[in-house]
């Protein structure tokens, strides 16, 4: 890239809305691109409709955005409008931007202070996904000059609303940015005298008990400090809504005991920022200067004893907060232990329905994170979820978890194949196929606390003297590693539990979800889903072509010839050569009466980026990860593992507007086989797109994994609507003994499509059919009608994931 100018492109444009006396203004950018360095986002306040007064109904979300030329950088706000963009993640971190229209932001009297605003832009796709990192590849970004009147970082805070911290981009739970401390205040708050401080530290120690009994009596005024142990910890909770003006709307609660009685302490507000972090389970802690009021537990009726609650607040009073080291924890204070719940996968399945328990593994497959969509009665959230599968050596079957955020996303991030996890209050939930098989698997509490290998946290936890956790670690020292390794997974498509196997029981147990619905309304819902949101819908449907790709067609390709042997009452001929399910095809088993002029094209390797955490760890070892329990954290040895130099094939097809979905599975949709040596690459990769370019990874990366060892290969099968003829290209990876998705039912079928797409597999008892004689009998599926079961998930951009879960056949 040429040598900065004296005045770039960027600063030109922006020194005229500095300039300009009206604030209309607009200016669109020069022809050369700019690029999106980081996306920021927060709630609206009660100001917001003065900014955007077209856009109150529109929105509930506000984006920032740092933009660069390769010459310098500016901080914008976007506008409402450019929204859609973000939530499909088509305007991410990283795109490159043409026609940009910049208006002034703000008023201020000093036009050198002003902030920027982008009215409208076009997302320059031309270029590929990786158009920003080719582009900035010889410049440190973030070393890039301000463009404002010093060079100094611009406000950390939004610009459009009177907010103090920006929330994570993909839900608001996770907390990010500097503003959340992760070490304890040093000093306290301006507001405090040095008297009130005096005061508060030689105030006596208060039981709890007497605290709740002088509170019920009428005496509302808390006298004495309190000394308690942190026995849970929620997750952090945003209450921020448009017609809010409070700056920082979180809260978080603290289970706390002392010898005498167990109440909840709610942190509010900026006491999260200072003290969310830092406080752990197990930590004593001295407080004053604090309120109390009754539980919520009693106001919302939920409670017929009356209790107390412990406020701890910025101001009304400052909130006093204290961490006690172990050295100066009094016995008199007969603080309780923490109290654990460890139960290993064995004594799962006799546990009652929503109990609530502890369980610890290790991590043999790691799901990519997906959200669905809540609401609460005020707005719509996000809640971002994965699936976890953790071996503990008591049992044949993994325990089983869908694990939602906790806020720790620096741990939550660490959680990969082959490492060691704690999951603290998790509740078993308990599901069954038919009237006999249960499936269980657990899922989050809102105390629910993770913790893993890597992070440093094992060390300090307590519960490395409890007795199922000292036989977790015996157990360790007798694990082959290396054919543990060999299973491991990351990624792909995952459905649990198991769906009933008939269309009576499955419209049973829908458990609220919708019934049929047409394929223009299918469309349109599909047309509405976020970036990693997933639904389910119910379809009537007919099979019109079926395709079978092999696992060789599965690695690297990102697309393939669209689905096309048309089924009739012609038996299909098929390719010779065809591979079963049993073993990985080494040639692609297609039916396809489709164009046969097609060819492949030859791309170069994707492009080379190294990890922010290098890796040269060239052996792994359980024990390794085992010595955080009893020793502490090891230090990780630094290095860089290069990225597989090997292009890969893409099979151009064209274009079907007027279909729903992919024609081949996308490079998400896939498992890959756990790479240790570049652990931290790949599960950035498997992760939801980041937010900051500094942690960019090269689109393709992905594809530079094999598939799994499980993996065998899917089926596509392009299916009509019989509400309206919408047409619909789905995938099917049926579940195969033995594979990751494979849960073994007590059932047995023939291995016709009808019953293989009934149980959404094949039989447990019987040798799966090979490919070849599976699509030799697609002709059972002429003039078939189903009801399909689809997961529908949105990848990014317009890929919207369709796989068939089910498809029940209708008998007349």
């Amino acid at each position: 890239m040429a040598a900065p100018p004296d005045c770039c492109g960027l600063e030109r444009s922006l020194n005229k809305l500095r300039s300009a006396s009206s604030p209309s203004l607009r200016v669109r950018s020069q022809s050369e691109p700019l690029y999106v360095l980081s996306l920021e986002r927060y709630t609206r306040d009660p100001e917001f409709s003065v900014c955007f007064p077209d856009s109150v109904n529109v929105c509930e979300d506000v984006f920032d955005a740092v933009l660069t030329d390769g010459h310098c950088r500016v901080k914008v706000s976007l506008d409402p409008s450019l929204n859609k963009l973000i939530q499909r993640n088509r305007l991410r971190c990283g795109s490159a931007l043409r026609g940009v229209v910049f208006s002034a932001g703000g008023g201020d009297a000093d036009a050198e202070d002003r902030t920027f605003h982008i009215c409208s832009l076009e997302v320059d796709g031309m270029g590929g996904a990786d158009t920003a990192l080719r582009a900035l590849s010889s410049l440190s970004v973030f070393s890039l000059p301000w463009l404002r009147k010093d060079s100094e970082d611009p406000a950390t805070q939004p610009l459009r609303a009177r907010r103090s911290v920006y929330l994570p981009l993909w839900n608001n739970h996770d907390f990010t940015g500097d503003a959340w401390r992760d070490t304890p205040p040093s000093r306290h708050r301006e507001d405090q005298s040095e008297d009130e401080l005096e005061e508060a530290d030689v105030r006596p120690v208060v039981s709890l008990a007497e605290l709740r009994r002088r509170f019920l009596s009428g005496s509302r005024r808390p006298r004495g400090a309190l000394c308690v142990r942190i026995l849970h910890k929620s997750r952090l909770m945003y209450y921020g809504k448009a017609e809010q003006s409070c700056e920082c709307p979180y809260k978080a609660e603290l289970q706390v005991a002392d010898g005498s009685l167990s109440v909840c302490v709610v942190l509010w507000n900026t006491v999260c920022l200072d003290w969310y972090r830092c406080l752990q389970p197990g930590h004593v802690l001295r407080l004053s200067r604090y309120r109390v009021k009754e539980s919520y537990s009693n106001r919302s009726g939920h409670n017929s004893e009356p209790n107390i609650e412990i406020s701890l607040n910025s101001r009304n009073p400052t909130a006093k907060i204290s961490i006690i080291s172990k050295q100066q924890v009094l016995p008199d204070w007969s603080l309780p232990d923490l109290p654990h719940n460890f139960l290993c996968g064995q004594e799962l399945s006799s546990c009652p329905h929503s109990i609530i328990c502890d369980v610890i593994g290790v991590v043999i497959f790691a799901g990519r994170q997906e959200r669905i969509r809540h609401k609460d009665g005020h707005r719509t959230e996000f809640e971002e979820y994965r699936w976890l599968q953790l071996e503990d050596g008591t049992s044949d079957q993994p325990i089983t978890i869908k694990l939602f955020s906790t806020s720790q996303p620096d741990i939550q991030s660490r959680i990969q194949p082959m490492a060691l996890v704690v999951c603290a209050r998790l509740k078993l939930i308990r599901k069954t196929v038919g009237r006999v098989t249960a499936f269980e698997y657990l899922t989050n509490t809102p105390l629910t606390q993770v913790y893993c290998t890597g992070t440093g946290t094992h060390p300090v936890m307590p519960y490395r003297g409890f007795r199922p956790v000292r036989q977790f670690l015996q157990w360790l020292k007798q694990v082959d590693e290396a054919s543990m390794l060999d299973r491991a997974v990351t990624g792909g498509y995952f459905s649990f539990p198991p769906l009933p196997v008939s269309l009576q029981s499955f419209m049973d147990k829908r458990e609220g979800e919708t019934g049929l619905i047409s394929g223009a309304e299918m469309k349109l819902q599909c047309d509405r889903l976020h970036y990693r949101e997933r639904r389910r819908f119910a379809i009537q449907c007919i099979i019109t072509a079926a395709c079978y790709h092999g696992r060789e067609d599965s690695g690297r390709a990102r697309y393939s010839d669209p689905p096309s042997a048309q089924l009739s009452p012609r038996v299909p001929r098929l390719k010779e050569n065809s591979e079963p399910f049993k073993t990985p095809a080494k040639r692609k088993l297609i039916f396809n009466s489709g164009t046969p002029g097609s060819t492949r094209k030859r791309l170069a390797p994707p492009l080379q980026q190294a990890s922010t955490e290098e890796d040269i760890e060239n052996e792994f070892s359980l024990f390794d990860g085992a010595m955080e329990f009893l020793v502490g954290e090891e230090e990780d040895d630094e290095g860089d593992d290069d990225v597989e130099d090997e292009p890969f094939s893409i099979v151009p097809t064209s274009p079907m507007p007027h279909h729903l979905g992919l024609a081949c599975a996308a490079l998400e949709t896939i498992p890959r086989n756990f790479c240790y040596k570049r652990r931290h690459v790949q599960a950035a990769a498997v992760g939801l797109h980041t937010n900051s370019f500094q942690k960019l990874l090269p689109h393709r990366e992905l594809g530079s994994f094999s598939p799994a060892p499980c993996y065998t290969g899917y089926f596509t099968l392009t299916m009509r609507a019989l509400s309206d003829g919408v047409m619909l290209d789905v995938l099917f990876l049926p579940a195969t003994p033995g594979n990751l998705h494979w849960r073994p039912l007590p059932l047995t079928h023939d291995n016709t499509w009808d019953s293989v797409l009934s149980h959404g597999g094949f039989s447990l008892h019987a040798p799966p059919p090979t490919p070849a004689d599976l699509i030799a009998t697609a002709t059972q599926l002429t003039n078939q009608r189903l009801v399909c079961i689809l997961e529908a998930c949105a990848l990014g951009g317009d890929k919207v994931e369709l796989v068939l879960n089910r498809a029940f056949p209708l008998r007349n």
